[in-house]
């Protein structure tokens, strides 16, 4: 017995929120020696989960005798404890990556820019459809950590740049990485770390395993090249060679079809990735249906609040980077684009050249950047977001699309991005009426 090391893991929780917290838990239940810091001491405040808290500012003597670091999301990799930790060599891993080496059943997960929560919630749901015990977990709100003895037959995890950054083993049977556009520059330093670490999703997976990517955009498409599972294409307008997606009223999945989809291409493409990853799980042709004939879109993400005078007044906060917000207005013929908030970094000139906008109403932070590169006939100043509302009352006319997506974080002015767009329906509501 002499040779083997009997005493626990020594491990360092970095963040204590619904990440950390969970970590923290997984990290007691497996007899762990924890440690949960956070620079806000309100986080751990009140905090009963049996380990010890530690907030304020960081000391890397917290380092000290550890032999483990699990890290939360929130946390930039350029931080001092994450460049402390690797500088002293200690064993570094996300939060994810920790609940993963502790999970039961086989997992899907899916990476991108933009569409992540679509395609987790659509494809866990088309395996519940089917029969299966699925679970949505990862960003879309329920921790990796917290399913580790859960029994799930599948879990399906959407992941996030910041938690792919940090894994060694995480192997899931089937994966997506749905597109690739510049955002969350200011965590990872430039768009090629970013890339490489939605890239990570797949390079663990074998060859019997899948890798599903957009055949419509270009990142998404190189991202993929040698990576060792089967790469499928998909797309929302086309059935890509050797891939799944529509042609004419028919949506193509492997072998099977159901009926197209009555969505604009966008919500076309996320199912049908969706649909790709379900089924390599098992999930049947009419599991599949059943999801995508009673799909709707989340709250906030292109949610129509109503029609009034022959103008739609469509709610997308949940666009808080350029590209999620170009597809949105891309979606429409005539667009009144809302945007602005706090910028993350990236370039916001692709919002004042989709052809479909005609008018971009900027407030906060950001409204100098889109008055640089939106042409002066189209540009229209709000202080507001009630502001913003009333110019785009005065300037849309019978057929046009009062939309919302601001391609920028809601920081400055908003708790979040669901907090500005209930604050947006309320104010359309208030002047158009129910």
């Amino acid at each position: 017995m002499s040779g083997f090391d009997m005493t626990p893991p020594r491990t360092l929780i970095l963040g204590a929120a619904v990440s950390g917290r969970a970590a923290a838990r997984l990290a007691r239940r497996l007899g762990h020696d924890v440690v949960l810091y956070d620079r806000d001491e309100s986080a751990i405040a009140g905090l009963s989960l049996d380990v010890v808290t530690v907030g304020g500012e960081w000391d890397r003597r917290l380092l000290a005798g550890r032999n483990l670091v699990v890290t939360s999301p929130g946390i930039p990799q350029g931080a001092a404890p994450i460049v402390d930790t690797l500088a002293a060599g200690i064993e570094l891993i996300s939060e994810m990556e920790f609940g993963y080496r502790h999970l039961e059943s086989p997992c899907v997960a899916v990476t991108g820019t933009n569409g992540k929560t679509t395609v987790t919630a659509a494809a866990a749901a088309m395996l519940d459809a089917g029969g299966y015990d699925a679970m949505a977990a990862g960003n879309i709100g329920v921790a990796l950590s917290d399913l580790a003895d859960a029994g799930h037959q599948v879990v399906v995890v959407e992941a996030s740049s910041f938690q792919l950054r940090f894994v060694d083993t995480f192997h899931p049977r089937a994966a997506a990485i749905l597109n690739i556009a510049p955002d969350h520059l200011d965590w990872h330093g430039s768009l090629a770390a970013y890339t490489a670490a939605k890239r990570r999703i797949g390079e663990n997976q074998v060859a019997g395993d899948i890798v599903v990517f957009d055949a419509d955009d270009e990142p998404a498409v190189a991202a993929v090249v040698g990576l060792p599972a089967r790469a499928i294409p998909v797309s929302g307008n086309r059935r890509p060679d050797g891939g799944n997606g529509p042609e004419g009223d028919v949506l193509h999945i492997g072998e099977v079809t159901v009926p197209r989809p009555a969505l604009d291409n966008a919500f076309t493409m996320d199912l049908t990735a969706a649909a790709t990853l379900a089924h390599h799980m098992g999930a049947s042709a009419e599991a599949i249906d059943t999801v995508i004939s009673s799909f709707t879109t989340e709250t906030h993400r292109r949610t129509v609040i109503g029609r009034w005078d022959g103008v739609a007044w469509i709610n997308d906060s949940k666009a808080t980077n350029p590209h999620a917000a170009v597809a949105a207005a891309a979606a429409y013929r005539s667009v009144i684009l809302i945007a602005g908030g706090r910028n993350k970094g990236l370039d916001l000139t692709p919002l004042a050249q989709v052809p479909t906008v005609r008018a971009i109403i900027a407030l906060g932070e950001a409204s100098r950047e889109l008055a640089a590169a939106t042409p002066p006939e189209k540009f229209h100043q709000a202080d507001s977001l009630a502001d913003a509302v009333a110019l785009a009352d005065d300037l849309a006319t019978a057929g046009d699309t009062v939309l919302l997506a601001p391609g920028c974080a809601s920081f400055d002015m908003f708790r979040d991005y669901r907090e500005r767009g209930r604050v947006f329906t309320a104010l359309v509501i208030e002047r158009k009426g129910s």
